[in-house]
């Protein structure tokens, strides 16, 4: 990965606006857990009372009209479920979290940055909640906090071990996120894989722990998918100068054809030039990537080499060694090269999840981290959007390669 990961964070103001989204768009879902999470806890107190037949006396029975909850946020629709008392002795379920009427949450703002988070790493889940729904959300007991963690782990194990046989990605995107948050051993790094299947769909396809990128942790994601179904190879790979992943990728996708992000390769380069002359660098480079023909690119590529090779040859090195990898998404079709030169797809949706951990170095369990990294990273692929040009993928899984 570049050392120059700050980049890729934008200006403050894009990653609270980024942040304050991914918070409206989950707060439903994570009011809606934790009240499930109470209701649960009403279950299992009459789990072992039974009517003459044998029936459980309380169960479920659908849910009550939707209720707003007030918040900095903007209002937030929630699902409250029933209980059904069979024995007529009045068992209702009351939520503490969602009552009859409607809550302001003054303190939601100051929230945003860890209101996920903070529950994981401090343990403190009751007091993150209760900013968000007021601070009398009295549902938040320790058993409700502790249910719903455990409850963001087993959907992680769940979606890591589901059948992949009926899946085949044509384009993955590969990437290492590190962050000051501590594991239980060391630094974790997450390694994530996008996948974009033939409707042109992208999906979460991997997030596991690894140690930092090496070609062991990366070999065993790959292996780990093949072993879970996924019978074909993608056509192209996309993912910045990690050697770990390339490596792996030699050996268990030997016929996946490599492209290396070119946001990654712009920064490398322009690190070893002076700052007076990165403007012009990067408008040369630029010109490479967004030529309109391969031809073109390969020309400009032998500019950029003239102009600074002579003076700033560490520069040109980083460049040159890559040359065949920087220029491979010229062989796809046109309509796709927007999403295949660089890992956008990745950076865009987890920089916030970046930005969240950085914030704390608390050590952290395994399966918490990645049970909270999974639940965001849920919310972020629901606003992913079709490759463009997705109509041609076919053509790529058959080797029909037309670039115009």
């Amino acid at each position: 990965m570049s050392k120059n990961n700050a980049g890729w964070l934008g200006t403050p103001g894009a990653i609270s606006d980024s942040l304050t989204e991914l918070l409206r768009q989950g707060a439903r879902g994570l009011i809606e857990k934790a009240v499930e999470a109470e209701l649960q806890l009403l279950l299992d107190q009459y789990e072992n009372v039974t009517d003459l037949a044998g029936r459980k006396t309380v169960v479920r029975n659908g849910y009550l009209p939707e209720r707003e909850v007030l918040t900095a946020l903007g209002p937030v629709a929630v699902r409250v479920p029933k209980v059904r008392d069979r024995s007529g002795g009045g068992v209702k379920f009351n939520s503490a979290l969602v009552p009859p009427y409607v809550r302001k949450a003054k303190r939601v703002e100051a929230a945003l940055p860890w209101l996920y988070l903070r529950g994981i790493s401090t343990g403190d889940m009751r007091e993150a909640l209760s900013v968000l729904l007021g601070e009398d959300a009295k549902g938040l007991s320790p058993s409700v906090v502790s249910r719903l963690k455990a409850q963001w782990s087993e959907a992680y194990e769940a979606w890591n071990q589901r059948d992949l046989s009926q899946e085949h990605y044509v384009y993955v995107w590969a990437d290492g996120i590190y962050s000051t948050l501590r594991g239980e051993d060391d630094r974790l790094c997450l390694l994530i894989l996008i996948g974009v299947n033939e409707q042109g769909e992208k999906r979460l396809l991997a997030l596991s722990d690894g140690y930092r990128e090496s070609k062991a942790s990366w070999r065993s994601v790959i292996q780990d998918l093949q072993a879970r179904g996924l019978k074909a190879a993608p056509q192209l790979a996309i993912g910045d100068g990690a050697l770990g992943f390339w490596a792996a990728l030699d050996e268990v996708w030997p016929h996946t054809r490599c492209q290396r992000c070119w946001v990654h390769k712009t920064a490398n380069v322009l690190n070893e030039l002076p700052k007076s002359i990165q403007g012009k660098a990067k408008a040369g480079l630029h010109e490479i990537w967004m030529a309109e023909t391969k031809a073109q690119a390969g020309k400009a590529f032998d500019r950029f080499v003239r102009h600074f090779g002579a003076k700033y040859p560490k520069a040109v090195d980083k460049l040159v060694k890559d040359r065949a990898a920087l220029l491979t998404f010229y062989d796809f079709p046109a309509e796709h090269w927007i999403h295949i030169r660089t890992t956008n797809p990745i950076e865009s949706s987890f920089a916030t999840i970046r930005h969240r951990t950085t914030r704390t170095k608390n050590c952290v369990p395994r399966n918490a981290l990645l049970g909270l990294v999974f639940q965001l990273a849920l919310t972020a692929e629901k606003s992913w959007r079709k490759l463009r040009g997705f109509k041609r993928l076919p053509e790529v899984v058959q080797g029909i390669i037309r670039t115009g």
